[in-house]
């Protein structure tokens, strides 16, 4: 019952948003953030605790919330654009799209090198995914959570397949990646998510200490393929920019843990520096800090 419910839900944004001129669906996505920022309490409470943490309780009131909603904004943007983009033609999905540094990967493809693409909850990260498969002409596997709902989960994952977009579940991700790369085929992994202190590389985050997967510095170590950061933005919702970040070279020497660490904290940098020069395209939603201010930053939330 409930996954026709979101099936119904699906059908009827995919009509408005096709009926809807672009100006007024970005109307609708700040009235709707708006209201998901004013009637969500602990989500705002978690956005601001994780703002006064990053930097260091700077920021007013009112650059806090505007953050958080613009936050939402971003959330909402991408769940839309799934919709809105379904039996679209590729050369429309990235009609909008500009692609900064993009040598750096005609650069592997040219030399015939793998990479393994790397990113966050940055921007409409759903666009990145299909516009990088897009322009270079790729197949990229990405990481993700299987949805609750199999009827969505399904449609999803046909949306994806579209723009030769594959995905693995984050149960059994790594022989899923090692399977894609055995293939050919280019890794993206979303590294900005909490994970458990057994399961992660421990790294400083906006001078912090957070969890981080080690799931891509590991594939890089074993198959000597580097890594690649990169992230989507906008400032208008219209047209977005696609940034490509220099390599970060993958490393093997008889210190595996050493590795690991340095290709792990060079990637949570490059998304640090990411998040301070546009802190309002991030999931500011997440608790981020869990594991280590869980009491601080999350009780009773």
């Amino acid at each position: 019952m409930v996954d026709y419910l979101y099936l119904g839900l699906y059908k009827t944004f995919g009509l408005l948003l096709k009926v809807l001129p672009r100006k007024a669906t970005i109307k609708l996505m700040c009235g709707l953030a708006w209201f998901a920022y004013t009637v969500s309490k602990k989500h705002q409470k978690i956005m601001h605790n994780n703002l006064d943490l990053a930097f260091d309780n700077k920021l007013s009131e009112q650059e806090k919330k505007q953050i958080g909603i613009d936050a939402f904004v971003n959330l909402i943007d991408t769940t839309f654009g799934i919709i809105y983009r379904d039996n679209m033609e590729k050369q429309e999905v990235i009609k909008n799209v500009t692609f900064k540094n993009e040598e750096i990967i005609k650069a592997y493809q040219k030399e015939n090198k793998q990479f393994i693409l790397v990113t966050g909850h940055y921007g409409n990260w759903e666009l990145l995914s299909q516009s990088i498969a897009i322009k270079f002409d790729l197949t990229l596997v990405g990481v993700g959570r299987e949805l609750d709902s199999k009827v969505m989960d399904d449609i999803l994952i046909k949306n994806r397949e579209r723009f030769n977009v594959e995905m693995v579940y984050k149960k059994g991700a790594m022989k899923g990646c090692i399977r894609a790369i055995n293939k050919k085929k280019i890794v993206g992994i979303l590294t900005d998510q909490h994970l458990p202190l057994e399961q992660s590389i421990n790294v400083d985050f906006f001078n912090h200490k957070v969890t981080h997967t080690p799931l891509a510095s590991i594939l890089s170590r074993k198959f000597g393929i580097d890594l690649i950061p990169a992230y989507i933005s906008t400032d208008d919702y219209e047209n977005y920019t696609v940034t490509i970040y220099p390599p970060i070279k993958s490393l093997k020497t008889e210190n595996q843990e050493e590795d690991l660490e340095s290709m792990t904290k060079a990637q949570a940098k490059v998304l640090e520096e990411v998040i301070r020069a546009k802190p309002n395209q991030w999931f500011w939603q997440h608790k981020r800090w869990k594991e280590f201010y869980k009491e601080e930053l999350y009780e009773n939330l």
